[in-house]
């Protein structure tokens, strides 16, 4: 039976051009190079300069996307923006960037499922493309994680850094079966449970202030190989596939040594995991997409692959999406 799809038209990413290496967090807390590689794999991060800002980022990988995939602005029936550091509490970053764009028909709308929020944003458009109600979708992940950082706590500053990327989803009709190309499952979870292990300590409502990243890191380690591993159980199964299938790994770019320990429960060798963290850090909802750009034009994702995509952020949230490019 015939099925829509949603197929990815074009990728897109911006990374700002200041670079931020382990040798120079050395000079402003107590930490060295070789702690942070051991423990994250992270080498370099990349940090929004000033007056740079989320949207700066976003309408830059969206460019680069609508650009790839030969699509003009007026093309897009949704923006839809993953994004924990939005420029304003409000307007939405999405309206931002759509108006940047020349485009003021269909609609825009940020979605804050902090680092899973690209996995959550492409659930939403696939539901928006299947639903009838949009034919393609502009999904950015975009994020200046270093705006809400405390540059004096060693455990957090480390970790993450800026940047956007994007993808251009449209609706296909295809044949119904796991060789199609597009989303073929996507699974989502959350637990507030969690809260206190990985969240920031301000927002309107409660102090009245941006506040700062705070996480208790042995705590999300602790959890993060299982909670993962249940929702790529779950996409499989949906879809029909089984692991072994699998052609590319594209995981949230947190740390490698939970990517590894993922990888290693799949049986996915090191040639079929796409690892950007050492040079990205972790860019919160902008992780996925900026890996993801990276292998296609590298040439390792290409059509006809099947990508695993999946991530776990502050909440916590989780999620994981399966989609034959």
């Amino acid at each position: 039976m015939k099925k829509m799809r949603s197929v990815v038209r074009g990728t897109g990413s911006h990374l700002p051009d200041r670079v931020l290496t382990n040798a120079e967090l050395s000079g402003m807390v107590d930490t060295t190079d070789e702690w942070i590689v051991q423990r994250t794999g992270i080498r370099e991060r990349r940090i929004a300069a000033e007056g740079e800002r989320t949207s700066d980022l976003a309408f830059a990988a969206a460019t680069a996307a609508l650009a790839d995939a030969g699509l003009e602005a007026r093309d897009i029936d949704v923006i839809l923006v993953a994004t924990a550091t939005p420029d304003y509490t409000f307007p939405a970053t999405a309206v931002i960037v759509q108006d940047r764009l020349g485009l003021h028909s269909g609609a825009a709308f940020d979605l804050q499922a902090v680092c899973s929020g690209f996995v959550f944003g492409i659930a939403n458009a696939d539901a928006l493309i299947r639903s009838g109600q949009a034919h393609r979708v502009l999904v950015i992940g975009a994020e200046t994680f270093s705006r809400i950082l405390d540059w004096e706590d060693r455990t957090t500053c480390v970790l993450f850094g800026d940047g956007a990327g994007a993808i251009v989803l449209e609706g296909q009709e295809q044949d119904g079966a796991k060789t199609d190309r597009g989303v073929l499952a996507t699974r989502l979870r959350s637990d507030g449970g969690h809260l206190h292990k990985l969240y920031v300590d301000g927002g309107p409502s409660s102090t009245q202030t941006v506040g700062h990243l705070r996480m208790e890191g042995r705590e999300v380690f602790r959890h993060a190989v299982g909670l993962v591993s249940d929702v790529i159980d779950g996409a499989l199964a949906d879809a029909g596939a089984a692991a072994v299938e699998i052609d590319w790994f594209v995981p949230h770019q947190a740390n490698k040594r939970i990517i590894d320990a993922t990888a290693r429960k799949f049986g996915w060798p090191d040639e079929k995991v796409v690892i950007t963290v050492d040079r990205h850090g972790n860019t919160s909802a902008a992780s996925i997409p900026l890996a993801l750009d990276t292998a296609r034009r590298d040439g390792r994702i290409r059509e006809g692959d099947l990508v695993m995509l999946e991530a776990m952020g502050g909440g916590f949230t989780w999620g994981a999406a399966l989609v034959r490019w």
